[in-house]
């Protein structure tokens, strides 16, 4: 019996070799890097308690803190998207990562408000210049049989960077405790700006700077369409791709989509920590860690559930969304009723912790792998950039909804409106299936 020979996407063994060899390096350095540039930006969550005690400011101030950094991300997200398909991806990480760093470091020596609240939202728009371009090179590397694996794999690390942070937090203040919460604003730093170094020697963006031709889509109905992405890219002008994708449906329900989860995801991220310590008296380090098996879920949830849309469901990867947030509503509602003071009621908080944390964050990884669907190799910055702002709008408005809820019903309503938008996911799943794409 002769084995199927592998396709090689139009290479010789050779080239072919060549190609996966960047393929798996550009996955796991930029997925290693984007990781870690979460340092220097979700260390504001974990240093929040302490910013508040010490500066003496509100749930609502911190919240509008918070968002400043959601709402200029969002709107740089439109903007460097497609930026970055014209200018290059690499120069844009690049300064992404330099830049952020420099603005964190600038943030651990202010005591104005105001002064802090223009710097978070400097490093919003900076953060914003890394997503995208990443994931447009990503198209260049992986074909879209594998894309929902690979989306979900990078995604996946920005899940675990939620936990990467958390640690480097506790690191600096256990490294420079006479410092404070200043200290998380330095010390995290290091980390993206190491892995800068390494996604810089050892990444390439694209198959042509390895002096490889572009691949050839395994999928005729997938290769046909990005032959007519490329025609309208040649004919059209360099806007042209935003009212492109926009003048599909389904895109819009997508939207929708990411507003909610946006809401949802960064609604748990950015208030469990300060959740047990406020309602449950907790030190702010034991805070800090007993919330880590949210990111831990998320991570995992979107390294999974997408790679199983590339097998199961990937020409409409909704019935996964669906699912996913059908059980992360009732993981949610389940969190608020536990004590995690109490033993057996611990173990059950982690858990359900981690559900929600898969099932949500799976939710964002498989809007990548559509937005990859939906772009190709030629829009596919245009179309993440577009999602990840709705994801980034709906960031922004939790910041202030949960910040004034808090101060003024108390933390159940939070994990409550959670459950809800989870539902109101399902529903609009099962709404956007029954349509022809």
């Amino acid at each position: 019996m002769h084995r199927k020979q592998p396709d090689t996407l139009g290479y010789t063994n050779a080239e072919y070799r060549i190609f996966r060899k960047y393929a798996v390096r550009y996955l796991l350095f930029f997925s290693f890097l984007y990781c870690c540039l979460y340092c220097t930006r979700l260390n504001l969550s974990g240093a929040g308690a302490a910013m508040m005690g010490s500066l003496g400011i509100d749930s609502r101030q911190f919240g509008v803190l918070t968002g400043t950094l959601f709402w200029t991300y969002g709107i740089g997200q439109l903007v460097n998207g497609r930026l970055s398909e014209i200018a290059g991806t690499t120069r844009f990480l690049i300064l992404s990562v330099l830049l952020s760093s420099g603005v964190n470091i600038l943030m651990g020596f202010q005591s104005a408000m105001w002064v802090m609240v223009l710097l978070w939202g400097l490093n919003g728009f900076f953060q914003s210049m890394a997503w995208t371009p990443g994931l447009a090179s990503l198209t260049n590397w992986w074909p879209g049989n594998s894309r929902g694996f690979a989306t979900g794999f990078a995604n996946a690390f920005s899940g675990f960077g939620q936990a990467v942070a958390t640690l480097a937090v506790t690191l600096a203040f256990k490294v420079m405790p006479a410092q404070g919460w200043r200290a998380a604003f330095w010390i995290p730093t290091v980390f993206p700006l190491c892995m800068l170094l390494l996604f810089v020697l050892f990444t390439r963006s694209t198959p042509t700077a390895v002096g490889l031709p572009e691949y050839t889509e395994n999928d005729p109905e997938r290769a046909g369409y990005e032959q007519q992405l490329r025609a309208i890219a040649a004919e059209k002008g360099k806007l042209y791709p935003f009212r492109y994708v926009l003048s599909n449906g389904r895109f819009w329900l997508w939207i929708m989509i990411g507003v909610i989860m946006g809401i949802a995801r960064y609604g748990l991220s950015t208030w469990i920590p300060l959740y047990f310590v406020e309602k449950f008296q907790m030190e702010i380090t034991s805070g800090l860690l007993q919330s880590l098996t949210l990111p831990v879920g998320m991570g995992i949830g979107t390294l999974v559930v997408p790679a199983l849309t590339d097998r199961f469901c990937p020409q409409n990867r909704l019935p996964a969304v669906i699912l996913s947030a059908v059980v992360g509503a009732a993981s949610v509602g389940g969190i608020m009723l536990l004590d995690p003071r109490v033993g057996a009621q611990r173990v059950l908080l982690l858990a359900l912790l981690f559900i929600a944390g898969f099932c949500i964050y799976a939710i964002s990884g498989t809007s990548w792998a559509y937005a990859t669907d939906i772009g190709g190799r030629v829009f596919s910055g245009t179309c993440s950039g577009i999602l990840d702002f709705s994801a980034y709008f709906g960031a922004a408005l939790q910041s202030m909804l949960y910040g004034f809820l808090i101060r003024v019903t108390g933390w159940s309503m939070v994990f409550v409106s959670i459950a809800v938008l989870c539902a109101s996911i399902a529903l609009l799943g099962a709404l956007g299936s029954r349509k022809k794409s």
